[in-house]
């Protein structure tokens, strides 16, 4: 396990973490996953309304509280993956404009080629 930032890791390849993260970002964006979220809620106003007992609410808040928890980690990794693909996107156009320019001179072109770390390469 390592405690890297994702979008640090480079092109290593994706890990199991990231493999089933797209999984379940694809199940909670169905319709189904919507359904049981509507279930979920449904279920704990009835609980109330019904006026059962505090393990019953215990039970259906928890699991509220769980499935918010797992959505929050989800959204949170769909988010880094996105800035990273982002960012690669920027590196590619920001690349492609040096070369193009790689005889033009000044500030600009000087700043651009430090903001996307050409110097670190060579």
């Amino acid at each position: 396990m390592t405690l890297e930032h994702p979008s640090e890791r480079g092109d290593r390849g994706r890990g199991t973490f990231e493999r089933l993260a797209e999984r379940a970002s694809n199940l909670t964006s169905s319709p189904l996953f919507f359904s049981f979220c509507l279930l979920l809620v449904a279920a704990f106003i009835a609980v109330h309304a019904a006026g059962l007992s505090v393990s019953w609410q215990l039970l259906v808040g928890d699991t509220m509280v769980s499935v918010s928890l797992l959505l929050l980690a989800l959204l949170k990794n769909a988010e880094r993956r996105s800035d990273r693909a982002v960012q690669r996107k920027l590196d590619a156009i920001a690349l492609a404009l040096l070369e193009e320019r790689r005889r033009a001179t000044g500030e600009v072109f000087d700043t651009l080629e430090e903001a996307i770390g050409m110097d670190k390469e060579s």
